[in-house]
């Protein structure tokens, strides 16, 4: 019966193989036509020399004259972020900017086409390396429906069709001047109210504030980005329409990348292209989501001089921690689907909480539940359909392959198959100037997971068994070192919106054995990532209001622990949390002009020598926008080891892997310490559990010995510590 089951499944997905062909070359065909086929050769621009931290280390002087002239293409190599990557996909067409212009003629980059009438010919007129764009002037208007529309200068809309705002008590016309060109080859854009009247450098209407806006997203480099100015003018039209001028790049989108030495050297030279036009602000305030979130983290630590404050929406710590959970969950979505005794335990989705720490529900709709199934009889195991989610699955699929594995790559062809098979294609593969090349020539990287006890405070709490716990920490093993990892086996039988994941979880790219190795970062890397300020360590210079939606019960991969997580780090580094607050939101209300007001009061009082108005403090709101709770303690919960606030009460918080293998909130531990198996039981971490009747089979699955559950990393270099001045 179940090879009659296996061969149907077969038959199956055959057919739908081929349906799906046709389906993907429809869907892939606009990357076809710009498809990147000859690899340029790498530049020689320096790297800035971030020791001993970031931080610490002043910015070379600017070296490009700015402003860009109108029609000119602006600096293609950064001045301090290292080479530029390549290959490097252009995206300036896809961002409705039309086509880049030609940098050479040796077949570098993506190809530029011959252009009639406004329509692309077939004739290749030469090849674009560097992703230039000419800087323009676009403008785009309101209508009274309130959609956003482009501006045509020579066919304008009549005046009553034109939406209107008041500045300074005068009715001005909803029409914004939006300037795009490149800067470090990323696309750059600087919105403001202005009508083609108006000179390129006047702007009446500005209220000398200026937000640079920021972009989540995970991505692993190698592509230009799209930012489209029309939607950068609808995120941001409360703003505008108040006076506010608006900038960005997609060098400053984490789909993008998550370099961040790269990500300030380009925001820099944006904020120079504004001022060298316009003059200095008053205030700058930084706003973004996820990845766009945790940039302002990153760059208000590296005192990179960008923004004043920050809205950190949604946000984490940083990238790389993250990284540390985040991968966990497909080494254990691929324990419970292939490798555990009692599955039956595990396929109640209500269980996998006390091990993932993360929320996950029974009854919850799963994305492509009949992935787990069709790989079960892949694998020769009988089959179950799940009967749930969790975060792990509903947040965080993919994401072993998308940012771990540098065998796989982007499933849209950028690159020609010779360029893909050459590259590795990875998040730290994207940062190998900083982390540095292993001597197998991959990327170093800083993940690890040795002595890792996961499920450890579960078994302390008596909500698995010390036999669960046993079997979970022989078999869940880690990932490969990245010289033996695998492409995914990755069909797209009905398009690009249903793939078939023939490799679910990245199971083959997981140890096995009995005991399975885990895996140790690679100190450089870590060490690296520490001192180039890709790792939060909680220094907190600027205001931060860390704000987000209320997600757990959606099982939404921005979770509230991550707030925590910084603010244990902020504690943990400053002794006060004075410039960070916590608001959090049901999902029905979102307080963002709220959060302009409290952060414009919070940088007017700065600049008189104040320290933060006093009505400003954490909070929450419910669904109507009523704050349920405001102060101090608001936030308490078991992050700080308080009792619950009354915030921490209406919108509970979870955790996370790491956490319940008895490590640190702050989360930031790439290597614990190790202790004998047998120290570990005198020092009493498994609770009322007598672990010494495990002693031998917990010494075969840890042979190097276990976490000692310190709030130290011991890859963190010593004399990164507060004394260091910044």
């Amino acid at each position: 019966m179940r090879w009659l089951l296996y061969l149907l499944t077969l038959v199956l997905v055959s057919l739908l193989s081929v349906l799906g062909y046709f389906q993907y070359q429809r869907w892939t065909h606009p990357y076809h036509e710009m498809q990147v086929n000859k690899l340029a050769p790498a530049t020689n621009a320096p790297l800035i020399d971030y020791q001993p931290h970031l931080a610490l280390v002043p910015r070379p002087e600017e070296t490009y004259p700015f402003p860009i002239p109108l029609g000119q293409v602006g600096p293609a190599e950064t001045l301090y972020a290292g080479q530029s990557q390549y290959p490097f996909f252009c995206m300036t067409q896809l961002a409705g900017l039309g086509q880049p212009v030609v940098d050479n003629h040796k077949g570098y980059g993506v190809p530029v086409y011959e252009e009639r009438g406004g329509v692309q010919g077939s004739r290749i007129l030469g090849y674009s390396r560097d992703c230039g764009l000419p800087s323009q002037l676009n403008y785009y208007f309101v209508d009274t429906r309130g959609k956003v529309r482009r501006y045509d200068s020579q066919f304008p809309p009549p005046p009553e069709a034109v939406a209107s705002t008041e500045i300074d008590g005068q009715p001005v016309p909803e029409i914004y001047r939006v300037e795009s060109g490149t800067i470090n080859r990323y696309i750059y854009h600087i919105a403001m109210l202005g009508t083609p009247d108006h000179d390129r450098t006047q702007a009446p209407w500005w209220n000398r504030k200026l937000i640079y806006q920021f972009h989540g997203g995970s991505g692993i480099g190698f592509r230009q980005g799209r930012v489209k100015p029309f939607r950068l003018v609808s995120k941001r039209r409360d703003q505008l329409r108040s006076g506010y001028a608006v900038i960005t790049s997609s060098g400053n989108k984490t789909s993008y990348t998550y370099n961040m030495i790269r990500a300030e050297d380009t925001a820099r030279r944006v904020k120079r292209q504004f001022t060298s036009l316009y003059g200095q602000p008053r205030y700058t305030i930084g706003i973004g989501g996820s990845g766009g979130g945790l940039a302002q983290y990153l760059m208000a630590q590296n005192r990179s001089q960008v923004f004043d404050g920050a809205l950190a929406l949604y946000a984490y710590p940083d990238m790389v921690t993250q990284t540390l959970y985040g991968l966990d969950c497909d080494l254990l979505n691929t324990y419970y689907a292939f490798r555990a005794n009692r599955n039956h335990r595990w396929q109640d989705f209500d269980n996998r909480v006390s091990l993932e720490g993360m929320n996950a529900k029974a009854g919850f709709d799963h994305k492509a539940p009949f992935l787990e199934p069709l790989n079960q009889l892949l694998h020769g195991r009988w089959p179950s359909w799940p009967k749930g989610s969790s975060e792990c699955i509903n947040g965080w699929f993919g994401l072993s392959a998308l940012i771990h594995n540098p065998h796989q790559g982007y499933i849209r062809p950028m690159f020609s198959e010779p360029i893909q098979s050459q590259g590795h294609w990875s998040y730290w593969e994207d940062l190998v100037q900083i982390y540095g090349r292993d001597p197998q020539g991959y990327a170093r990287s800083a993940w690890g997971n040795m002595g890792v006890q996961y499920g450890l405070r579960s078994l302390v709490s008596g909500e698995i068994t010390p036999a669960e716990f046993l079997h979970l920490n022989r078999y869940i093993g880690s990932w490969r070192t990245p010289h033996r990892m695998e492409a995914e086996s990755i069909w797209l039988p009905l398009g690009h919106k249903l793939p078939l994941w023939l490799s679910l979880w990245g199971n083959h790219n997981i140890t096995e054995g009995a005991p399975a190795a885990r895996r140790q970062p690679d100190p450089l890397a870590v060490e690296r990532a520490y001192r180039s300020g890709q790792v939060f360590v909680g220094s907190n210079p600027l205001p931060v209001i860390d704000l987000r939606h209320y997600l757990e019960p959606e099982l939404d991969m921005h979770h509230l622990s991550a707030s925590f997580e910084a603010r244990a780090r902020i504690l943990a580094w400053e002794g006060h949390r004075k410039n960070q607050l916590i608001w959090v939101s049901h999902q029905d209300y979102t307080p963002l002009a709220e959060a302009f007001e409290a952060m414009e009061a919070w940088l007017e009082a700065r600049a008189r020598g104040e320290s933060r108005p006093q009505s400003l403090n954490d909070l929450c709101f419910d669904e109507a926008g009523t704050v349920i709770y405001r102060g101090d303690d608001a936030w308490d919960g078991p992050w700080n080891g308080q009792p619950a606030g009354v915030c921490s009460q209406h919108y509970p918080h979870f955790s996370n892997s790491r956490i319940q293998a008895g490590g640190p909130w702050e989360g930031s531990v790439f290597q614990c310490r190790l202790i004998p198996v047998a120290q570990a039981i005198e020092q009493g971490q498994y609770g009322q559990r007598d672990m010494t009747l495990y002693l031998e089979k917990l010494e075969r699955i840890f042979p190097a010995g276990v976490c000692d559950l310190s709030r130290v990393d011991a890859l963190r270099p010593p004399d990164l510590t507060p004394e260091l001045g910044f």
